[in-house]
């Protein structure tokens, strides 16, 4: 029973991403959604996750296979999209930055990395809907690469956060 209803609120998250996503794309009417889920304005061209180059990526297993090992040094994880997403699901130890899409979710970016060491291994994710929908992941890679960090990498959720992840059994967290 409890597995079914996490399932159920799982896939409304999911559901509110994807719609919050349209939204900002324009795909479909910013007041389609109740007001708590509207998206940010969007300040950047659309569909930009797909310019991003392999060398930006990492895969979730890759991921996975870091974050168990002892010896490997711990990636800063950190969420730029959907505030709901992350309530409900996010990576054990990520930080919650806000919608990369937005300037303000920019400005939080660049002040949780300010004191940092430009070398600082970041991971960045989102997971709110389609890789080739997603607002959010390159704006976030390009600010940190323009602000001189070098070891920036960009967890790569096909499909989104609860398929590409939750479903497979990785560690999950939930609230902030």
């Amino acid at each position: 029973m409890q597995n079914q209803s996490m399932q159920r609120a799982l896939k409304f998250v999911v559901f509110v991403g994807t719609a919050t996503c349209l939204a900002a794309l324009g795909v479909a009417p910013a007041n389609a959604l109740p007001r708590p889920f509207r998206a940010p304005r969007t300040v950047f061209p659309v569909f930009q996750a797909t310019s991003l180059s392999n060398s930006q990526l990492i895969q979730p297993e890759e991921l996975v296979k870091i974050l168990q090992s002892p010896k490997s040094e711990k990636p800063l994880l950190i969420q730029v999209g959907s505030h709901v997403l992350y309530q409900e699901a996010h990576i054990p130890g990520s930080e919650y930055i806000g919608p990369a899409a937005s300037e303000g979710g920019l400005q939080q970016l660049r002040k949780r990395v300010e004191t940092l060491p430009k070398n600082r291994f970041i991971v960045l994710y989102c997971g709110c809907c389609p890789w080739s929908h997603c607002p959010n992941v390159k704006p976030a890679a390009d600010a940190l690469h323009a602000l001189g960090f070098t070891n920036v990498k960009v967890l790569y959720l096909t499909n989104n956060f609860g398929a590409d992840w939750v479903d497979k059994g990785y560690p999950v967290a939930k609230g902030d």
